[in-house]
């Protein structure tokens, strides 16, 4: 693939990650582990007041194929194959989950140097489809996203947003919600290996005059323990505590 300006996907994905990832307000426990074969499995368990779920995923890898299936405590079944260079510097996404059979996806994206393009459409009888667009360099990108229903022969997004990255710094703003929302962030990198980092966000919600400022980070205590935090200014709190065990099993733990 090309070392363009990235998916549209990508803007703001730094320090949505930091902010949102791994978070749960559940008790979570996931294990992973990795074969040389290129073979993964990850079994992970949820806890959400009295109840109790689960799922286990499969990955596998073999040159320019990846296969991923998920097997879930409610027999849900998720499948995704992924395919790279089947044309040059293209990669094609299909996805199904069963017993829903109208989830079906097909996802294709195209890199260049200095633009990227993708289209996905759903494989049922009223297909959505989903357009992005990024125009610019690894340092600065401009994109744009636009969804359209079929059925109703409506626009159900659009979105646009510029990034500007650095060594150890990322800034994004994007303007989403049909224009009704404008976020901006900021992370910055507290160590080389970028383990470590501070974000600040603030989203404005032009519809109800909301203003909602979020500042988080994460911290590498060592190579294999990150600690993660953030406050908005609403007051909610939360705070994650990451290890990694150095035999090749992952553990992660929030808890509720």
């Amino acid at each position: 693939m090309s070392k363009g300006p990235g998916l549209f996907a990508d803007i703001g994905k730094k320090a949505k990650d930091l902010l949102t990832k791994d978070y749960n307000a559940d008790q979570k426990i996931s294990i992973s582990t990795y074969s040389g074969a290129g073979v993964a499995l990850t079994s992970t368990a949820v806890k959400k007041g009295g109840l109790s779920a689960g799922d286990v995923a499969a990955q596998y890898k073999y040159k320019n194929v990846l296969f991923d299936v998920k097997v879930d405590t409610e027999s849900n079944i998720l499948t995704t194959f992924t395919l790279t260079e089947i044309l040059p510097s293209t990669k094609a996404i299909a996805s199904l989950k069963v017993p829903d059979y109208n989830s079906g996806k097909l996802e294709v994206q195209y890199f260049h140097d200095h633009a990227t393009f993708t289209s996905a459409i759903a494989l049922n009888q009223s297909p959505c489809i989903d357009v992005t667009a990024t125009i610019g360099t690894p340092s600065i990108a401009f994109g744009a996203e636009a969804g359209y229903d079929t059925t109703s022969g409506n626009f159900t997004k659009y979105t646009a947003g510029i990034s500007v990255t650095k060594p150890d710094s990322c800034a994004s703003i994007i303007l989403g919600d049909k224009g009704d929302t404008i976020r901006a962030s900021y992370v910055h990198h507290l160590d080389n290996l970028k383990k470590s980092a501070a974000v600040g966000e603030i989203t404005r919600r032009f519809s109800t005059n909301e203003n909602t400022f979020t500042v988080g980070g994460s911290y590498a205590v060592d190579h294999l323990t990150v600690v993660k935090a953030k406050l908005n200014n609403h007051g909610k709190l939360g705070a994650l505590l990451q290890h990694e065990r150095h035999f090749g099993i992952c553990a992660f733990y929030s808890p509720g």
